[in-house]
Parts: C-alpha cells; structure tokens; sequence
C-alpha cells in the first residue's frame, strides 16, 4: 500500500515551526503510533497523542509549516476501512479530525497537496466499491471537500504520490488487474489530468513517493513480481525520467515517503519477509543515500508519511 503517499511531501524552507517529518501507522492490525524525525539532526521522537486509532495503508499529505493529514486506511478498531482524516497542527503537534472525512471508505490510496491551497487523495480502494478512480480534494483554508470531475483513468490501489508544490500532483505506479507503470500528473490549480510519456522504470506497486518540490519527485521501492529497490526520479524541469545508481538499501514494497524539500527524503518502514523499522535518508541535489542510525519506533509496514518542510 501507499503513499500516497506520499504519500506526496511538501517543501519550504523557514518558519518559526521547527521542520520535522511524521510516519504514522502501520502494522497488521494497524498501530496508532506517529513518530516525529527532527529535519535538523534527524532525531526521532514519538508523539503523546497518535492517530484516533490504529491504521494502516493509509495515504500522508500536509499543508507545509501548518499542518499534515493522515486520511483513510484499515482501521484496526472498526476492523474495516475508514473515510476518517486526522489532522495534526505543526505548532503542537495536536490531532483533530475533519468534520468531513473522505467522499467513500478507502484504503490503499495515495495523497500529495499543493501546500498553503489543498491536499489530494486519490484512487485505492473502497468499501462498497472496488477499485476507485476518485480524487478527493481538501481545501487548506477551511478543510472542505470536493472531488475531482477527472480523476485517475483507471481504478487504481497501491500506487504512490508526490507533488511540485505550486505546480502539479504526480501519482505513479499501482495495481489493475496487474502492476503498471503509469504516472499521471495533475496541473496546479486547474487540476488537469495528463499522463506522462514516460512512466515508471518497471511496472509495480506497493511503492512509496515524496518530493524535493520545484525539483523533482521520487517513486522508490515497491514489487514487480518480486521486491525492488529501485528509486525512479522525474525532473519537474521537462517530466523526464532517470533511475537513481543507488536505490534503497533492501529491496522493500509498502514503505512510506516524506521530504524535507530542498535537503532530502526518507523512506521508512516496508514489507520484506516481515516489517521493517529502516529509514533510508537520500540527500538532495546529489541523491546519496544514507540510512538512519535511528529507524521507526517499531517495525511496521504500510505506514503513511507527510513532512512540515518550513514556509514556501
């Protein structure tokens, strides 16, 4: 499962909120747990107040230096999928929820935001339903909901998301009726959908996605009939596809991604034969990766993930 979600992770520099990243959730049932990674030593600590409750393959997305959202998955408590959203304000970390959850109950979504306007959460699967093409849109300035007249061209679960704050949303990879290696990207603030000409270096999914917005975004991990490592960047320049030398440091499917735009990303949790607690931390511009002397609190996997990467 996603994400997005990042899975879609925001960017920005500044602000009187210090930058942190967030990995909330995973497990099987799902835990309420939502760790904090300081961006400024990449310390981990693990919030008093987590998630309403346990969750998992559930889609990250935040509002950059004011809050992040924690939207749909299986719900360990009710035993079935929830439309709930959390959300967690940056300057104390408190939890909410949204009066207005998500227009079905998904799970297996992906989410992105255009900081400082709205958050996305697109496709998965919901309950009645199947597999869904929908895209849900909340508005920042007030937390309301719409849904996308055009969302993906297929129903689609698994897949991950990124976005180029300010100027599109990419959503890669997935299942239908198989892995596919389609990347959709939506134009900011119309909400067009194209699809790119180039997608994903190998059809799969269970992926996970995050963004040095205004630079690139990352789809990295995943299954391809059998796990991978691989990291796939797209250049927000010209949409243009390349595949980092180094990928994750185990090939790994149902992790999460989250940015510190404009310093590096992470990866953390997954499914190789179990759970895993790993971050991976790739430096932004060169992309070397290092992994976290700290990971998750707890091996997990098909956590969620967003950041607070300061002001844009």
């Amino acid at each position: 499962m996603v994400l997005p979600v990042f899975y879609g992770i925001f960017a920005g520099t500044g602000g009187a909120v210090p930058t942190a990243g967030f990995v909330a959730g995973g497990g099987s049932p799902g835990q309420s747990v939502v760790d904090k990674f300081a961006f400024s030593d990449d310390s981990r600590t693990t919030l008093g107040t987590g998630l309403t409750t346990g969750n998992s393959q559930f889609a990250g997305m935040a509002n950059s230096a004011v809050a992040g959202y924690f939207a749909g998955g299986e719900d360990a408590s009710a035993g079935g999928r929830t439309a709930r959203v959390d959300k967690f304000a940056f300057a104390d970390d408190s939890r909410t929820t949204l009066g207005t959850g998500l227009s079905a109950t998904t799970y297996n979504q992906a989410a992105a935001a255009n900081s400082g306007v709205a958050g996305y959460s697109a496709g998965g699967n919901a309950n009645p339903g199947g597999d869904v093409t929908t895209i849900d849109k909340f508005a920042f300035s007030d937390d309301s909901r719409t849904t996308l007249g055009t969302g993906l061209s297929v129903g689609t679960p698994y897949l991950a998301g990124a976005a180029n704050s300010g100027t599109a949303a990419y959503y890669g990879g997935g299942y239908a009726g198989g892995e596919i290696a389609t990347v959709y990207k939506f134009a900011f603030p119309g909400d067009g959908r194209t699809t790119l000409g180039t997608g994903l270096s190998s059809a799969r999914y269970g992926l996970g996605g995050m963004a040095n917005s205004g630079t690139a975004a990352y789809f990295g991990g995943g299954d391809a009939s059998g796990l991978v490592d691989t990291v796939d960047k797209f250049a927000f320049s010209d949409d243009s596809r390349t595949t980092l030398g180094t990928g994750l440091s185990a090939a790994r499917r149902y992790l999460a991604g989250m940015a510190n735009s404009g310093t590096a990303g992470y990866y953390g949790g997954g499914y190789t034969t179990t759970g895993v607690a790993t971050v991976d931390k790739f430096a932004f511009p060169g992309d070397g990766r290092t992994t976290l002397g700290t990971g998750l609190s707890t091996a997990r996997f098909a956590p969620a993930a967003m950041a607070n990467s300061g002001v844009l």
